[in-house]
């Protein structure tokens, strides 16, 4: 075969497999089988955040924690059984994870509508987007059409999560086994411009490291005590500044030094870290960030997705089909 005949036969594949691809996945999936699952689950969405402003941030976890362990199918959303060990309870998610109160009402709302038609795991993946637009993000198109899984991984959802603990070098790894390059790790840990994390993982950071506003760090030792015992799971904000806003006072805030874990202070080290210079530059310009991290989180959603006859669409989301 010709050089030329075997780069026309190669542009064909992949044409197909990209044709393949979007006929599964699909800005409009719902538009026909269930035409109002976008509005309701944007509703239960904001009416959670109106009531709760860190709900927001829990939801955008959720997803986080769903996609990067085994790709966007909603296994973390499965209960543990006599039988089967999920991912609520490993060192990242147990104590910690929150919201799945949220999406049962969600799902519930969406079975008494259309039975059997919208996942778990496009429900998390639209919750996440409308969490961040609703505490003041912007907005970013969705293809849905994901199935859900009916297994999880307990050992993966310990090893593959980004722990709080990284060094820079270990972060970019971290993401960079999902696909993410360095600039993309560092938008998505913009994440941290809401929610909160609990003592027992910013503890050493607050009391033993030097790159730290003394200021910040002795009001944060108020909320966790240097020998641990009844503040291991107290809570303090990522972002100290607006943490129910989402915008760009988290990387503000790691120019200060004030990154309130190791691994989010990791991604400036005063000018000479090679994450600095982009920090710096959304520091200064949030409609950037917003921007890019919507683009990031589109990214993101699309991490392994189950389509066609892989996996099913759960009536529970917390139990497999019977």
């Amino acid at each position: 075969m010709s050089r030329g005949s075997l780069s026309c036969l190669i542009f064909l594949i992949t044409i197909c497999l990209v044709g393949k691809t979007s006929a599964v996945l699909s800005t409009i999936f719902y538009n026909e089988t269930c035409p109002k699952a976008l509005r309701t689950i944007r509703s239960a969405v904001e009416a959670a955040v109106s009531k709760e402003p860190r709900m927001g941030a829990s939801l955008l976890r959720l997803h986080f924690h769903d996609c990067f362990v085994q790709g966007c199918d909603a296994s973390v959303l499965l209960d543990d059984t006599d039988s089967f060990t999920g991912e609520k309870n490993s060192f990242p998610n147990a104590n910690s994870l929150r919201g799945f109160e949220v999406i049962d009402d969600i799902k519930k709302q969406l079975e008494s509508m259309c039975p059997g038609v919208v996942s778990c795991a496009d429900i998390l993946t639209v919750a996440a987007r409308d969490s961040v637009f609703a505490l003041g993000g912007q907005r970013w198109d969705l293809q849905l059409g994901r199935r859900d899984s009916t297994t999880a991984s307990l050992d993966a959802s310990n090893s593959d999560l980004p722990a709080p603990f990284l060094d820079l070098s270990g972060l970019i790894s971290a993401y960079g086994k999902k696909g993410f390059n360095a600039t993309e790790m560092v938008t998505l840990s913009g994440a941290h411009t809401i929610g909160l994390s609990r003592c027992i993982f910013y503890r050493d950071r607050i009391y033993n490291e030097t790159n730290i506003d003394p200021s910040f760090a002795a009001s944060m030792q108020v909320n966790c005590s240097f020998d641990g015992g009844d503040t291991d799971n107290n809570a303090s904000p990522f972002d100290s500044t607006t943490q129910f806003k989402f915008d760009n006072a988290f990387y503000q805030n790691l120019l200060n030094q004030k990154g309130l874990v190791h691994s989010d202070q990791q991604l400036y080290v005063n000018g000479s870290g090679t994450t600095d210079s982009q920090v710096t530059s959304y520091s200064k310009n949030a409609g950037r960030f917003l921007e890019d991290f919507a683009n990031a989180m589109v990214k993101m959603s699309l991490l392994s997705p189950l389509t066609g006859s892989d996996g099913q669409i759960r009536k529970n989301c917390r139990v497999v089909n019977s």
